[in-house]
């Protein structure tokens, strides 16, 4: 899936796409119920996406580019450590946007299955991540004398496994956000040092 380029009507589709998956699920994200939900009329929902397909993919990447969420320091710093716990707890279900962006990634994780596109572009997504916290191992070692326990590629694959697995458990057992940080912080550090 190539990065889209959205109308301004399409990317407000798109968006009512995405409220509706919140809610209801991607199933439900049908021509009428986004034409409901945006104010506008059957045809127009058509006319912007002349497939369900195409509307679903603009919705995933709305999708994507809402949900990137950076710390706000530059990558690596002050530690890599702490900075994978605030990148992490920046995209974590902690309130009930990000629980609403959760359950949409998760729908169309679900749709993955079916849809080659979404696929490969959440594999790309993961792939982008994971070689980022490995760079960030990699350049934070750099100098390091000791031998570290686990080599960087297999770290980020870890620190992105936790994430994804931690996310899970928050949508149906919600945390308070310092005992997440806590356990973040504790699991981070055994993982990159």
């Amino acid at each position: 899936m190539a990065d889209m380029t959205l109308t301004p009507r399409q990317a407000e589709l798109a968006d009512a796409a995405l409220r509706i998956i919140a809610r209801d699920g991607i199933a439900a994200a049908s021509y009428r119920a986004v034409a409901t939900e945006s104010g506008w009329s059957l045809g127009a929902v058509q006319k912007a996406f002349p497939s369900k397909d195409q509307m679903l993919s603009a919705a995933f990447a709305q999708l994507r580019a809402q949900s990137t969420t950076l710390p706000s320091t530059p990558p690596g710093e002050p530690t890599v450590r702490d900075w994978l716990v605030e990148l992490l707890l920046g995209i974590l279900p902690l309130d009930a946007p990000r629980r609403a962006a959760h359950r949409q990634g998760d729908a169309f994780a679900q749709h993955a299955l079916t849809d080659p596109d979404i696929a490969a572009a959440i594999a790309q997504s993961d792939d982008e991540v994971r070689g980022l916290i490995a760079s960030l191992i990699r350049r934070s070692r750099a100098g390091d004398e000791r031998e570290p326990v686990i080599d960087p590629d297999t770290a980020a694959w870890a620190v992105l496994a936790l994430a994804q697995g931690l996310a899970a458990q928050l949508l149906y057992a919600p945390d308070a956000e310092d005992a997440v940080r806590a356990r973040l912080d504790a699991a981070i550090a055994a993982l990159v040092g």
